[in-house]
Order: structure tokens, then sequence, then C-alpha cells
């Protein structure tokens, strides 16, 4: 074969169908569409307004958690302290401002600066220690989890919070982070539109900004990253405090919903955000994935999660539907995986 024929197949234009061989979150769309399909039949009131917006709800507040999540593991890590720094992070926002009697802001920017710490952590002893990211936020899960229920017992005397509701700052802070937003017959969350703009901002950061370039490097192999000249260190850290940023909007969300947070909550979110971007496209092995797919994959979790309520099944079942989703999208994402090189 000729240089010029080479050089004239490389400008060849690629195929649609070639292009979304090669899309990530491919599988995940056609589970989307199966879940979609099949609990419109199933569920009389699934297609109603009012349950679509509750399954939005559902799956934005997974799905603000499952974008840093997919960003981490494409970035070839995991981060099983992410559900409850989401309670962690909710927790110091309340406690420091009745505390303090100070304006509730005080106590969210307390909160921004404390779990980006945590983050910050987990990311630095993952880069100095060279331990898995499993035993480190591990680490870091157990001792969260212990601190949430101690500090809060030590300082309210109880397992929740105190009520925050009167003091100052509360309803603007209210606004930004749970308000609702009324169309007609349908009430939308406002963690919807976080979860939207988190979904772009970091589909942006993956797919036109260099970093975007080092996270994908990072995952697909940090010495040979490294050896081209990426910031793996940087990169890495940086991917944990996005995830520690994303926990700390997660957590202002749930205290000023409800105004008081149990000690207790969070435990076991963190395989809903694994999951949600395993199902999006995300392999477990890194270099891998995208954030659409993430919110493809929180998205079926909303509808499974919500549709077997509409239709009227044993709740109890939920956890094995989750199961067998995520197996079959991670074969169906292998599938096409192959399906997406040998068509190179």
């Amino acid at each position: 074969m000729s240089a010029a024929t080479a050089a004239d197949e490389r400008l060849a234009p690629t195929s649609v169908v070639r292009k979304l061989l090669g899309r990530p979150e491919l599988g995940a769309v056609v589970g989307a569409a199966a879940v979609f399909v099949f609990f419109s039949f199933a569920a009389d009131s699934f297609l109603r307004a009012s349950s679509l917006s509750t399954i939005l709800y559902s799956a934005s507040t997974i799905g603000i958690m499952a974008v840093p999540v997919a960003l981490l593991m494409i970035g070839g890590e995991f981060d099983l302290s992410a559900g409850v720094m989401v309670t962690t992070s909710a927790l110091f926002s309340s406690m420091f401002s009745y505390q303090m009697t100070a304006n509730v802001w005080v106590g969210v920017l307390v909160s921004l600066l404390v779990t980006l710490a945590i983050g910050f952590f987990n990311g630095f002893m993952l880069t100095r220690t060279k331990l898995p990211s499993f035993i480190i936020t591990l680490g870091t899960f157990l001792m969260l989890t212990g601190l949430n229920l101690g500090f809060t017992k030590l300082i309210s005397g109880s397992v929740s919070t105190k009520t925050i509701a009167d003091m100052e700052g509360f309803s603007s802070a209210r606004s930004l982070f749970a308000s609702q937003l009324t169309l007609g017959s349908v009430t939308l969350r406002v963690t919807i539109l976080w979860w939207l703009a988190l979904v772009a901002v970091a589909t942006w950061i993956l797919l036109r900004t260099r970093a975007g370039n080092w996270i994908f490097a990072v995952g697909g192999g940090a010495d040979a990253a490294r050896a081209v000249g990426v910031p793996v260190v940087k990169t890495r850290i940086g991917l944990y405090m996005g995830v520690a940023l994303c926990a700390w909007i997660s957590g202002q969300h749930i205290l000023f919903s409800f105004d008081v947070v149990q000690s207790g909550e969070g435990v076991g979110n963190e395989f809903l955000y694994i999951i949600a971007a395993v199902i999006g496209g995300c392999l477990m092995t890194g270099g891998y994935g995208s954030a659409i797919g993430s919110a493809v994959g929180a998205f079926i979790f909303g509808m499974t999660s919500n549709g077997i309520v509409y239709a009227q099944w044993n709740p109890d079942w939920f956890k094995f539907f989750l199961g067998a989703m995520l197996l079959l999208a991670t074969l169906l994402n292998a599938w096409v995986r192959k399906r997406a090189e040998a068509s190179k």
C-alpha cells in the first residue's frame, strides 16, 4: 500500500454508524430506551408529566455525583467515600451555622472548604502512598462514617442536627440548592439544572480541554502518561477534588431540602454512583467512558426505582433489577467496544 493511499484512508470521512459504535454511552442509550418502553407498558402512570418529573429528580440526585465519579473512573480510580462525604458536607454546614449562630452562608462556605480538603486528602494519599484507591477511600469512608455519627452526637446530643430554618440566609441558600420550578402541572427541582450543568461542563472538559486528554491518558496507563509529560499527580488530586465539589452540592441540597440531617445517611450510595457510571459506559479498568453516559445511567436508575413503584411491584426486587442491569450493561458495553475497535 502506497503512502498516498494510506494518507487518503486516514483522511476519509468516518461513517455515522462507525461514530455511533465508538461512543461509550451507546449501550446505555439502548438500555435506557428499553427500560422506558418496558415501564411505559408495565405502569399506566409512568408517562404522566408528574411521574416524569419525579423520575428526573431521582435521576438528578444520583447523577450529580455520578458525573465526577465517572471522570474519576475514566482516570482509573474509585472513591468509596463519596456517599458519606455528601452527608459530611451537609452536617458541617448545619452544625457550624447553628453552633456559631452565624449566617448559614458562612456554614456553607466552611463546608465547601472542609469537603474539598477531604477530596484533596484522598488524592494526596493515593499519590504519595501508591496504595490502591479502593484501600485509601475505604479508609476515608470508615473515618467519615464514624466522624459523622460521633460529632453529631457530641454537638447535638442526638443522631440528627438541629433545625436552622429560622437562621439568616436560609431562604436564599434554599433557593440555590433546593428550590422548585413549576411549569403548568410539572414541578422541576433545581437539582435537575445542577445535574445538566455538571454533565455539560464535564463533557466539555473531557472532549475540548487538555485536562480531558490527561484524564484519559492517566486512566489508560499512568506510567505511559507520565512519560509523555502528563501531570499524573495533579490530575488525580483534581479528580478527587471534583468528586468532593459535587458531594458538597449534593450535601447542601439535602440540608436545605429537609432542614435537618441524619448522621447515618449516605452509606451505600457510593455504589449507586459507580453503578450509574458503569451502566453509562465507563470501564472498571479506566481510560474509557463519558459524562453523558453517566447521565444516561442515572436516568436508568431513576426510571427503574420509580417504575417499580408505579407498576405496583414489590420494591424489595429493586436491588435485583439494579444488579441485573449492571451485569447486562457491562456485557453490552464490552460488546459495543469490541465492535467499535473491529470497525476501525
